[in-house]
């Protein structure tokens, strides 16, 4: 009794409000219909029970049921893990790299985003899923997953067995006349008959069910693929489409850079261990990551360091004809800059850049950072090597 106790606590119970959204209400439902139907049409119509397939059959369909209701529900409950209210790296340095959560007044650990409907930042957030009333991340990647997996299995089982019933069922009231073909929804030859007549509205229930089954092997066969392909490259939806926008910015520009995403493993087979594990517990702890050869923690925030001053003109004629007329068509400020300043950038043109620049004082809590566009040949970029020196040697191993 005191163990049933310690599993259910008030927090469990609170997460229950997950379930009164639509989202798990049509998932749940749509889970309910082809399952329970399965087993109708297999034990009164198309396969007795009595038989060793229909008994084989009967026990992978309640075996499907069980495993999808399994990941469904840890995948939703046990949630994606958030970064702990209030949290700092470590090493104090570390902040200039971070953007800070005022809702959650803690800065946002590498891979990490603020989700608007959980109204918390989420640990390798992947996105925020309607189906299951909560977010895909760190901690249910794993689950919701094999949820995707095997939701269509079970969909596909369910589906021979409402075609081979309609099949069946429906050969065995066809009646040949002269030039005719008739179907008797009264008649059954069958012994034993069974104990609920397959009539018209067992044909409709049975064709309704087969109708939700198709549909939902496609919808989530898709997102299945999606998903086990961003995690064999050891990326998130989120961080896929960040690769997706710099590779494109580089090709566009033709810039002379190659993107390097810094997770990824260089082995699916090690990339796919970051996600599932034996124990069903995800490698490491969320914050900190392992990182590629070269890259560090927060490789995908790129740090610059200022060389010459700019005064935050629109169009300045001191940087070269090429940055005075493509100067972003943007009401965006542009960051006056004075020489070993640093800046973090997340996007920029061919000859501009947009970031943040970086205070004395900005790993203080709260503190707003400059924001706003620079021209490119004003910075260079820090090298990583140097920063990593800086830091202890704990952050050294970590790195």
């Amino acid at each position: 009794m005191g163990t049933f106790c310690s599993v259910i606590k008030f927090e469990n119970l609170q997460e229950l409000k997950r379930l009164c959204h639509w989202g798990p209400i049509i998932a749940l439902g749509v889970i309910a219909i082809c399952s329970t139907m399965a087993m109708i049409d297999s034990v009164l119509w198309y396969w007795p029970l009595h038989t060793t397939g229909g008994s084989v059959n009967f026990i992978m369909l309640i075996n499907w049921t069980v495993m999808i209701l399994y990941n469904y529900f840890n995948a939703m409950f046990i949630g994606p893990g958030f970064v702990p209210l209030g949290w700092k790296p470590e090493n104090s340095q570390d902040s200039m790299y971070l953007q800070y959560c005022q809702v959650c007044q803690a800065y946002k650990a590498p891979r990490s985003h603020h989700c608007r409907k959980c109204s918390r930042c989420v640990l390798k957030m992947d996105h925020h899923c309607p189906w299951i009333n909560n977010c895909c991340g760190y901690q249910n990647h794993a689950s919701f997953t094999l949820f995707l997996l095997l939701a269509p299995l079970g969909c596909i089982h369910a589906a021979f067995i409402f075609v081979m019933t309609m099949y069946t069922q429906l050969y065995n009231r066809l009646s040949f006349g002269w030039n005719t073909v008739k179907i008797d929804m009264s008649a059954a030859r069958r012994d034993p008959l069974p104990i609920i007549p397959f009539g018209l509205a067992a044909f409709a229930a049975t064709l309704f069910a087969l109708g939700l089954a198709l549909g939902t092997t496609i919808a989530v066969g898709m997102l299945f693929f999606i998903q086990i392909k961003i995690i064999l490259r050891n990326q998130t939806s989120i961080e896929s489409w960040i690769e997706e926008k710099a590779k494109d910015r580089i090709q566009y520009y033709q810039l002379d850079e190659v993107f390097v995403f810094p997770y990824d493993m260089g082995s699916r087979w090690k990339n796919f261990k970051q996600v599932f594990t034996w124990s069903g517990v995800p490698e490491g702890d969320g914050l900190e990551w392992p990182v590629r050869e070269g890259c560090h923690q927060y490789s995908l925030t790129v740090r610059y360091k200022v060389i010459e001053d700019y005064s935050g003109a629109c169009c300045p004629l001191n940087k070269g004809i090429k940055t005075f007329f493509t100067s972003p068509c943007t009401e965006e400020p542009r960051i006056p800059l004075q020489k070993g300043e640093f800046i973090l950038a997340t996007r920029g043109l061919r000859y501009w850049l947009y970031g943040d620049k970086i205070l004395d004082d900005s790993f203080i809590e709260g503190v707003s950072r400059i924001r706003g566009w620079f021209p490119r040949n004003c910075v260079e970029k820090c090298p990583c090597d140097a920063e990593t020196e800086q830091a202890p040697e704990g952050e050294k191993k970590n790195r």
